[in-house]
C-alpha cells in the first residue's frame, strides 16, 4: 500500500472512529486501523454498550421479580434465562458495530483491519507488513484494565470487566475489587440476577471523584438493594481453584489480614492507557510515568504530525470525552478554533437509580475556598417519581454565593444520566441557578427536580417543606 493519506487514525473506538468520520467530512483522505476485527473499541464491544444492555435486562428481571406486584401485575414465578439475556446483549453490540462500518463506507473512510504501528512520522505499518504514508497520525488506542499485584486475571475465576460480561452462570458469591463506576455497575447486574455481591474498596468511600454527599446516599441505596461494602480495605493476594477464589484482605491503614472466599472475583480498580506495540519510543513520543501521552491544546504530541486523544491523554477516561477530543483534534488540524472544557464533561454511573455529575463537587469548591450556596431537592417530593415508584435520590445544585453562577450539579435518581444534560448545557452558557428555575419545565417530569433544586439555592423551593 503506497497510498497517501491526510490522516491515519490508529484505533477504532469512540474517539478514533468519530475522529475519522469528522476528518472525512472535512475533506481529508482518511483511514482507520483497528486490530479488534470490529469497530467501536472497548466501549462498544466489551464496555459501555454490553454493560448497559445487561443493566437494562437485569433491571427488568428484578422489577418483574420484586416490584410488579405493587403495580397490580401478577406474573407468578419469574425465571432467568441467562443465555437469552447474553444473546440479546451480543445482538445489540453486533448491530452497532455494523452500523459504524456502514458510516465509514458512507463517509469514504478506509477501514483497515490489523495492528497499526508508527514506523516514523508520516508512516504507519499494518501487522508489521504494509506501510501507509500520511500527513498526520492520530493515536486513539484507548485503555485497558489496571492490574493489581497479587491478583492475576484469568477471565475465568478472576475476571476483568470483559470477563464479567461473559459469565455463563450466576455466581453464588461475587467479590468486586473497586467501588468505581465499572465495579458498581457490574456488581449491580449480578446482584439483581441473584449473586451475593461484596465490594472491596481501598478508600473509605465509593465513587472517588464524585460528590461525597451523593456518593454516601448512593451507597445507602445500593446496600438496600443487596450490595455489601468493605471500605478502607486492600486486597493483597488471590488464590484460585476450579470453584472458588480466596482473597487476602487487609485494612488500608494497617492491621490484621483476613480471608474472603468467592466463586468469582471482578477486578475493577481503574484503567490505564493502552499503547503497547505502538512504536512510541521509536517515534520519540513523550509519555509520563503512567503511560499517558503528553499533548498540547491541539492534541499534538511533541512530534510533528503525531496527535493523540481519548484515554491515551490527560482528562477523564470516558467515551464521550474521547469523541469530543476526536472532533476538536481534527477540526484543529483543519485550522478551526474548536474547544472542549473538561470541567463540563459529565460523568454517569448506570446503576439504578443512576448517579450523574458535572462541574465541581462541593468538596473541591471548599478546598478552593470558593463561597457557595447549595440547593437540594429530593425525588420523594417529585410527582413523576412518586407516580413511577422511583423516589430514591436527590438533585444537588451548587452555585457561586456572589454571582449565582452554577458551578456543579450532582444527581442521584431516576434518569440522572439524562437529566444531567440540562445542567451541562446551562453551565456551558454560564447560567445561574435563577436562569435554570426561571425556565419552564414540563409537569409532571423528573426534570422538575432540577428546577426545584435550583430554586432551593435561593431558599424558595415550592414543593418541599
Amino acid at each position: 500500500m503506497s497510498e497517501q493519506y491526510d490522516l491515519i487514525v490508529i484505533g477504532g473506538g469512540p474517539g478514533g472512529y468519530v475522529a475519522a468520520i469528522r476528518a472525512a467530512q472535512l475533506g481529508m483522505k482518511t483511514a482507520c486501523i483497528e486490530k479488534r476485527g470490529a469497530l467501536g473499541g472497548t466501549c462498544l464491544n466489551v464496555g459501555c454498550i454490553p454493560s448497559k444492555a445487561l443493566l437494562q435486562s437485569s433491571e427488568k428481571f428484578a422489577e418483574a421479580k420484586d416490584h410488579f406486584a405493587e403495580h397490580g401485575i401478577k406474573v407468578g414465578s419469574v425465571k432467568l434465562d441467562l443465555k437469552a439475556m447474553m444473546g440479546r446483549k451480543d445482538k445489540v453490540v453486533g448491530e452497532l458495530t455494523k452500523g459504524i462500518e456502514f458510516l465509514f463506507k458512507k463517509n469514504k473512510v478506509d477501514y483497515i483491519k490489523g495492528t497499526g504501528k508508527i514506523v516514523k512520522p508520516g508512516e504507519v505499518s499494518v501487522d508489521g507488513k504494509d506501510t501507509l504514508k500520511t500527513k498526520n497520525i492520530l493515536i486513539a488506542t484507548g485503555s485497558e484494565t489496571t492490574p493489581l499485584d497479587g491478583v492475576e486475571i484469568d477471565e475465568k475465576m478472576i475476571v476483568s470487566s470483559t470477563g464479567a460480561l461473559e459469565l455463563d452462570d450466576v455466581p453464588k458469591k461475587l467479590v468486586v475489587i473497586g467501588a468505581g463506576v465499572i465495579g458498581l455497575e457490574m456488581g449491580s447486574v449480578w446482584s439483581r440476577l441473584g449473586a451475593e455481591v461484596t465490594v472491596v474498596e481501598y478508600l473509605d468511600r465509593i465513587l472517588p471523584g464524585m460528590d461525597s454527599e451523593i456518593a454516601k446516599q448512593a451507597q445507602r441505596v445500593l446496600k438496600k438493594q443487596g450490595l455489601e461494602f468493605k471500605l478502607g480495605s486492600k486486597v493483597t493476594g488471590a488464590k484460585a481453584t476450579k470453584s472458588t477464589v480466596t482473597l487476602t484482605v487487609e485494612p488500608a491503614k494497617g492491621g490484621d489480614a483476613e480471608e474472603i472466599k468467592a466463586n468469582k472475583v471482578l477486578l475493577a480498580i481503574g484503567r490505564r492507557p493502552y499503547t503497547e506495540g505502538l512504536g512510541l519510543d521509536d517515534a520519540g513520543v513523550k509519555v509520563d510515568n503512567r503511560g499517558v501521552i503528553q499533548v498540547d491544546e491541539n492534541f499534538k504530541t511533541n512530534v510533528d504530525g503525531i496527535f493523540a486523544i481519548g484515554d491515551c491523554v490527560p482528562g477523564p477516561m470516558l467515551a464521550h470525552k474521547a469523541e469530543e477530543d476526536g472532533v476538536v483534534c481534527v477540526e484543529r488540524i483543519d485550522g478551526q478554533k474548536s474547544h472542549i472544557d473538561y470541567n463540563l464533561v459529565p460523568g454517569v454511573v448506570y446503576t439504578w437509580p443512576e448517579i450523574a455529575g458535572v462541574g465541581k463537587t462541593e468538596d473541591e469548591l471548599k478546598e478552593e475556598g470558593v463561597e457557595v450556596k447549595v440547593g437540594k431537592f429530593p425525588f420523594t417530593a417529585n410527582s413523576r417519581a412518586k407516580a413511577t415508584g422511583e423516589t430514591d435520590g436527590v438533585v444537588k445544585v451548587i452555585a457561586d454565593a456572589k454571582t449565582d453562577k452554577v458551578l456543579g450539579v450532582h444527581i442521584l435518581g431516576p434518569l440522572a444520566g439524562d437529566l444531567i444534560s440540562e445542567a451541562v448545557i446551562a453551565m456551558e452558557f454560564g447560567a445561574t441557578a435563577e436562569d435554570i428555575f426561571r425556565t419552564c419545565h414540563a409537569h409532571p417530569q423528573m426534570g422538575e427536580a432540577v428546577k426545584e433544586a435550583a430554586m432551593a439555592v435561593h431558599g424558595r423551593a415550592i414543593h418541599m417543606a
